[in-house]
C-alpha cells in the first residue's frame, strides 16, 4: 500500500514531523515557493499549514486527492472550511494550544504600558537614582483597572482567570451565554457598556464573516480617553484607521497591536508613526510550547488519512 503524501508549508516541532514521517512521505515546502508548491499539489493526500498558507478553491483544484488539512494552531481565516467540507476534505486544528501563551502575552505587553521600569548596567549617582524612581512611577496598579475583554472563548477566560489574580474588575461581552465556572469572575455586560467602562480593553474574538472590521469607529469613540487596547487575536476584526483616529485623538491612550491586516503591513499601515500605537509582529503564541502543541496537530492528520475520526475537527 502506498504511503499517504503530505505537505509541510511551515515550521514544525521536529519531534512531530519525525512521527509523521515515520508513516508518510513528508516534504516540506513554502507555500510561497511558486511553481514548486503548486506542482506537488495533484499527489498530496495531506497539508500541514500554520499561518501564511491560503487554502482556497484556486489550491484545492490543483488537490483532487487532497484528505485533510491540518492546521497548526487556531484561526481558520485563511483556509475556505466550507469548501473544504464540499469537496470531502477535512480540516483539523489544535484550539487550545497557545491558549497559556497568549494570555501569558496580554499581560506581558499590559506590564510594560502600566509598570514602566529602569535597568542598571552601571552604579549611578544619588541624583541620578533619585530622578529615575521618579521617572519610573505608575499612575496606577493593575488592582484599581477595569479589564474589559471582547470574547471569553479559551483566550479569554484565561485572561479572566490572571486578572482576577491581581485583582482586577473583569467585564466582558460575547456573543454566546458563558456558564459562571467559565467566567472566572468577569461580569457579563453589552459591547457597549464594555468599551464604556473598561480601562482596558483585550480583543479575543475570532475571524468569522461578521467580525471583520468588528471594532471600528464607533464602538473605539465610546472608549475612555486614557484607554488601552490589546489585540492578540485577529487583525481583520479591528479597523486600523479608526484606531489611528482614536490613538491620534487621545495622546494618553494606547494601542498594543500585535496581529494586523495584513501581515506584514506596508509602508502605508494607518498605524504607523503614531507614538501611542506599539505594533508586533505577531508574536503572542511564539513560545516553545506552544509551538509544541500545534505541530502534533499531525497526529488528527493521520487520524484522517486513516479513516478515523479526529479529535479536533474544524466547527
Amino acid at each position: 500500500m502506498a504511503r499517504p503524501f503530505v505537505i509541510q508549508t511551515e515550521d514544525l516541532d521536529p519531534a512531530a514531523a519525525a512521527w509523521l514521517r515515520e508513516s508518510c512521505d513528508l516534504v516540506e515546502c513554502p507555500f510561497s515557493r511558486q511553481p514548486e508548491f503548486d506542482a506537488l499539489l495533484p499527489k498530496a493526500d495531506g497539508l500541514v499549514v500554520r499561518t501564511y498558507t491560503r487554502v482556497d478553491r484556486a489550491l484545492l483544484d490543483k488537490a483532487p486527492r487532497l484528505k485533510c488539512v491540518a492546521r497548526a494552531g487556531v484561526g481558520l481565516d485563511r483556509i475556505d472550511a466550507p469548501e473544504c467540507r464540499r469537496r470531502g476534505v477535512e480540516v483539523v486544528h489544535t484550539p487550545d494550544a497557545n491558549s497559556v501563551a497568549v494570555a501569558e502575552y496580554v499581560f506581558a505587553l499590559l506590564h510594560d504600558a502600566l509598570r514602566p521600569r529602569a535597568y542598571l548596567r552601571e552604579a549611578v549617582s544619588e541624583d541620578r537614582w533619585n530622578v529615575l524612581r521618579r521617572e519610573n512611577h505608575a499612575p496606577a496598579q493593575f488592582s484599581e483597572l477595569t479589564l474589559g475583554i471582547l470574547g471569553l472563548g479559551r483566550v479569554g477566560s484565561r485572561v479572566s482567570r490572571i486578572a482576577q489574580g491581581f485583582g482586577m474588575e473583569v467585564l466582558y461581552s460575547d456573543l454566546v451565554r458563558i456558564p459562571a465556572t467559565r467566567r472566572h469572575g468577569a461580569i457579563p455586560v453589552s459591547v457597549q457598556e464594555l468599551f464604556r467602562r473598561s480601562d482596558i480593553l483585550t480583543i479575543h474574538i475570532d475571524s468569522r464573516e461578521g467580525n471583520f472590521r468588528f471594532v471600528g469607529k464607533a464602538l473605539l469613540g465610546v472608549l475612555r480617553s486614557s484607554a488601552i487596547v490589546v489585540n492578540t487575536s485577529r487583525g481583520m476584526v479591528v479597523d486600523p484607521v479608526g484606531l489611528a483616529e482614536f490613538l491620534r485623538a487621545n495622546p494618553h491612550a494606547k494601542g498594543l497591536i500585535d496581529v494586523h491586516d495584513p501581515e506584514p503591513f506596508g509602508a502605508d499601515y494607518p498605524l504607523l508613526g503614531i507614538p501611542n500605537a506599539f505594533l508586533l509582529p505577531h508574536l503572542a503564541a511564539a513560545t516553545t510550547a506552544a509551538h509544541v502543541n500545534m505541530s502534533w496537530v499531525v497526529k488528527d492528520l493521520w487520524r484522517v488519512l486513516q479513516g478515523e475520526r479526529p479529535e479536533h475537527p474544524a466547527p
